[in-house]
């Protein structure tokens, strides 16, 4: 399994926006996660648009005064949360090292990162930065395991460690593990005017965004395995363009996260009562409880008809399965 740094106190650089669906879900037939798994998809960016644009994602009435709208987002089965610095001036162009939940600084970074996810054990991740380029939705296709970054704003500079991730050599390469394809495809069909695509033959960057955007691929590695309970089964780097009104980000954004939900969902499946994982939760789910009435195998078999992972298929998963009919991603 891959090592991760030890967690110092400070703040991160980036914004991280998480989805996590209320409690546990069923896996495709022979690959099941294990009981009591959440889904989390964890979206990070740092400069305007992209902390502006996730704004009514966080939690904080102090960052969203308007109120939270990640719980049960679009009633997909996902609650959605965001993190992000902020800055003296809001459109900023040479924004510094910012202030807040992240702050733009590889040590912050670093140190928020780790218990952010693990206070929300994310499905996937998904990190945002911006671009020079003007209007554009850049899904980054490619990032390293650097041993030299772009200096940040405070000493020592550079991360620390550098690389980061010592269960692997310098500059390793880890490529995204999102839907690419269908992101560009939706963004480009929304009518935002916006001009998506798919970037293979760079990275991520040099600087916070790439240091950022490694950080979501090494979390995901590291909790790839079906058997994790803290499963997670994408993550990648979107830039964002630098002119994009915040309302318009803020939409591209939600484009982005209904691909992102429904790759989860083909993946782990509905929610925690669609058992036979066909996206809806329904007759057949319940026959499939009913059939594996009793007590659960002993781990790390699989009982994914354990809908509500008290370790025995009872009336209660029945309940759960009633009380979630017709549900779909």
């Amino acid at each position: 399994m891959p090592l991760r740094p030890p967690v110092a106190a400070a703040a991160a650089v980036a914004v991280v926006l998480v989805i996590a669906p209320a409690t546990a879900f069923a896996s495709a037939a022979g690959d099941p996660p294990a009981p009591g798994h959440r889904n989390v998809i964890v979206l990070t960016g740092y400069w305007p648009p992209s902390n502006e644009m996730l704004r009514p994602f966080s939690a904080n009435p102090e960052l969203n005064p308007d109120g939270w709208i990640g719980a049960n987002w679009e009633n997909r089965g996902f609650d959605v949360h965001a993190y992000f610095p902020e800055f003296a001036d809001p459109d900023c162009t040479s924004c510094g090292r910012g202030f807040g939940d992240l702050e733009v600084d590889y040590q912050d970074t670093s140190a928020d990162f780790w218990p952010i996810m693990d206070g929300h054990e994310p499905v996937a991740i998904v990190t945002f930065s911006r671009t020079n380029a003007p209007l554009t939705w850049e899904v980054e296709q490619n990032t390293f395991n650097a041993d030299s970054w772009v200096n940040d704003y405070a000493f020592p500079f550079q991360p620390t460690p550098s690389p980061p991730d010592g269960s692997v050599p310098a500059d390793f390469l880890r490529t995204s593990t999102l839907p690419m394809q269908g992101i560009v495809d939706a963004v480009n069909g929304s009518g935002l005017g916006l001009d998506a695509f798919i970037c293979v033959s760079q990275s991520a960057g040099s600087f916070l965004s790439g240091f950022i955007a490694y950080h979501g691929l090494w979390y995901q590695s590291i909790h790839a395995s079906p058997a994790d309970p803290a499963r997670c089964v994408a993550a990648g780097h979107v830039h964002v363009g630098r002119l994009i009104p915040w309302n318009v980000a803020h939409e591209a954004t939600k484009v982005t996260l209904r691909e992102v939900i429904d790759h989860v969902v083909g993946i782990v499946g509905a929610g925690p009562a669609d058992v036979d994982v066909d996206g809806t939760v329904g007759f057949g789910d319940l026959v499939s409880v009913l059939g594996a009435w009793g007590g659960c195998p002993a781990p790390p078999a699989a009982c994914p008809d354990d809908v509500d992972g008290s370790g025995t298929v009872d009336l209660d998963d029945v309940l759960a399965v009633l009380a979630a009919w017709g549900a779909t991603p």
